[in-house]
């Protein structure tokens, strides 16, 4: 900036003048930092004007004019208003998408995905409301929540099913019900997860603890029943798997509550622990396929419905984990078809699959009448 001379009556009015015109260029800076996050066109932001360092005192002692400089206190009271109006625009809901590299730290999980994401909102409502907008997290939100609800009303037809429909109603109805309540948990912490994490650093990590505990429920939970009717009969290895099981699931979620499991460095292994659990099942499969016989576990034993299911959870987690497509296509799948929304459709897709592959076990059940052979492990 440079000086004015205005006379020995001028000195105040021209100090007074720089005053207003620094005052002004930090209003616009502030603004500038918080411009991406508001719908308002405001005032495209100019350079702050410079205030004179110690070189400059000299120049300034012989020109006979001070500078006041604005305190810290004067821009803590304008970056509180302008933060106060911005949370008033968020609550109101006249918020933007913005491109990745705006986002915060916390924010950033997926490079590859360049436009279209939520700004920070501190606001549980503003969150919620967003779910009716289109960005980056919109086809990871309903799809969760479209499948919360169809395995609630599966769940609820269900479990209200006649007890003459069961052999062991009460035991049959809990086995089934443990499928269907680490289900509706997954799912009803994913699309929670993917509602608010962008609420604040503290409630992503949070919800995001949720979301990862919810997968390893739903694969204990997948495991029960299915192994449940397949070792009708042989309940000493029924419980030594079911035990097993449990302990990994445990080990899973006590893993997920680590903070950094969440970061995108993570990624391969957040895949990686989820992945194990659920092939952890391979043994138990070969158990049943060398004491039935193939073609039995492949037809009686529903072990090909099992199968798909498998290879669909797999799939969906590769995907996931090496970020395809949206890998090969950056900013091509921001909003729709990228890797995290199609492991999501897998999932519900799964999830059903394994529920059809269970209900044909326990018809085969009940029409065995509750019997069980020497040689079965039906």
């Amino acid at each position: 900036m440079t000086t004015r001379h205005h006379g020995n009556n001028g000195s105040s009015s021209d100090a007074e003048w720089r005053v207003s015109e620094d005052e002004e260029n930090m209003e616009d800076v502030e603004l500038a930092e918080l411009g991406p996050l508001l719908t308002g066109s405001g005032p495209k932001p100019r350079a702050a004007g410079a205030f004179p360092d110690d070189d400059d005192d000299d120049e300034e002692e012989e020109e006979g004019q001070g500078l006041r400089v604005v305190t810290l206190p004067l821009q803590a009271h304008h970056a509180m208003e302008k933060m106060e109006e911005f949370v008033h625009k968020v609550w109101d809901g006249r918020w933007r998408v913005i491109p990745y590299q705006l986002l915060p730290d916390w924010l950033k999980d997926n490079d590859y995905l360049l436009h279209g994401h939520r700004p920070p909102m501190p606001s549980f409502r503003a969150c919620f409301g967003s779910i009716f907008r289109i960005h980056t997290e919109t086809g990871n939100i309903w799809s969760h929540l479209l499948g919360l609800i169809f395995f609630l009303f599966l769940g609820t037809l269900t479990m209200l099913r006649p007890n003459v429909s069961f052999m062991a109603p009460l035991q049959e109805k809990v086995v089934i019900g443990m499928f269907f309540l680490g289900a509706v948990l997954c799912l009803c912490f994913s699309w929670l997860f993917h509602t608010v994490y962008c609420h604040s650093e503290k409630v992503s990590r949070t919800f995001s603890k949720l979301d990862y505990s919810g997968i390893a429920l739903l694969i204990m939970g997948s495991f029960v029943p299915w192994l449940y009717y397949s070792f009708y009969c042989s309940p000493q290895p029924r419980l030594i798997y079911l035990s097993v099981v449990c302990v990994l699931g445990i080990a899973a979620i006590i893993v997920a509550q680590w903070d950094r499991f969440a970061t995108p460095r993570h990624r391969p292994t957040r895949a990686g622990v989820f992945l194990g659990l659920g092939l952890s099942g391979i043994i138990p499969t070969m158990h049943f396929t060398i004491a039935e016989g193939f073609v039995k576990a492949t037809t009686v034993g529903q072990m090909g419905w099992f199968i798909l299911m498998g290879a669909m959870y797999i799939t969906g987690a590769g995907l996931y984990a090496a970020r395809i497509p949206e890998r090969f296509f950056p900013g091509k799948c921001d909003i729709w078809f990228q890797s995290h929304q199609i492991f999501h459709v897998l999932v519900v897709a799964a999830a059903f699959i394994h529920f059809y592959g269970i209900s044909n076990l326990q018809e085969f059940r009940y029409g065995l009448g509750g019997g069980c052979t020497d040689d079965s492990l039906l």
